[in-house]
């Protein structure tokens, strides 16, 4: 485990990902006290690769859950599989023939497969979901609960009584307990309020859009046959749409989508026609490609002589974006 900060964002930048001192000193408190991680902020703003990278860099198997509405504790905790079971029912049908032979009531006959009932329910027919794999696996793991935003409040209460223990009780095998500790870490959009009791039990971390030399250092890092002046130019046009007033924000990783176009398009540059073809990388809905293309023809007269972009274009401000 991590003996500083700086090892921390050293091991972290071992991964590819480029962590600040807020992050580098969470996920390093994370572990010394052995409490999970909740991340909110945008969608695409490296959240879940922060747990990747975190899970590579101490060599931890990755186990993640991803929310959805719906989601109960059957799918993320385990299930029996009742076709395997079946199945085990019809290969020992000659075993079970002989076993109930004597049997002189369908009542009687029960009793008999009830003492037997731990061939059926024992760990060769449970099926573990992440949750439970994260708590039985032999090596220590790390659990990523990816939007649990998305979840239900009642699976957000389940949750809490796991993460508190990490421990699940199995009514025909018993209660399970970790092997190991696991290392979370919890992502949030920010689509619904957590609970005030699942923000108590976590360190907490908000990763917004990054300035513009955070981005350019990720897009250099990720994309490096991206020509530097055509990046210097990608990533302040994407902090610049930022500041408009769109439905959806281009995330980073779009951003390094786009930049990994502009490569496969041997741009040289960010014309017009390399921006109107390529523009819906960056912005998903037509209204909001339509506002950009409008704002941009606008400030057409006004460009920067260094980069080449428009200088009154709004730029990015993160707390707008919060």
């Amino acid at each position: 485990m991590f003996e500083s900060i700086s090892q921390t964002r050293d091991a972290l930048a071992t991964q590819q990902y480029i962590a600040t001192d807020e992050i580098a000193t969470v996920v390093y408190l994370a572990a010394k006290l052995q409490k999970p991680v909740l991340v909110e902020g945008p969608a695409g703003v490296g959240k879940t690769e922060l747990a990747k990278a975190w899970a590579g860099a101490v060599q931890r198997e990755l186990i993640r859950l991803q929310c959805y509405e719906g989601l109960d504790e059957t799918k993320a905790l385990y299930e029996w599989e009742y076709a395997k079971q079946m199945l085990y029912t019809q290969l020992l049908r000659d075993k079970l023939s002989e076993l109930l032979k004597d049997a002189r009531s369908l009542t009687e006959a029960a009793d008999y497969l009830a003492n037997e009932e731990d061939v059926f329910f024992s760990r060769r027919f449970l099926l573990p979901r992440p949750l439970l794999r994260a708590i039985d696996s032999e090596h220590p793991t790390l659990l990523l609960i990816d939007e649990i935003d998305r979840a239900d409040a009642e699976f957000e209460a389940f949750l809490l009584e796991v993460l508190s223990d990490f421990q699940v009780t199995v009514p025909e095998l018993g209660t399970i307990k970790a092997r190991h500790m696991p290392l979370v870490l919890l992502t949030s959009n920010n689509t619904r309020e957590l609970s005030e009791a699942l923000k108590r039990r976590c360190l907490y971390l908000h990763i917004d859009y990054p300035t513009v030399q955070a981005e350019l250092n990720i897009v250099r890092l990720k994309v490096p046959d991206l020509n530097p002046q055509l990046a210097k130019q990608a990533v302040e046009l994407v902090q610049r749409l930022r500041g408009l007033e769109l439905k959806k924000y281009p995330s980073v990783s779009e951003t390094l989508d786009w930049a990994r176009a502009l490569v496969m398009l041997n741009a040289s540059s960010i014309d017009d026609q390399a921006l109107d073809h390529t523009l819906t990388i960056l912005l998903k809905y037509e209204q909001d490609a339509q506002r950009a293309r409008r704002v941009l023809s606008e400030f057409k007269g006004g460009m920067d002589d260094d980069d080449d972009l428009p200088r009154n274009l709004p730029r990015h401000n993160p707390r707008k974006n919060r």
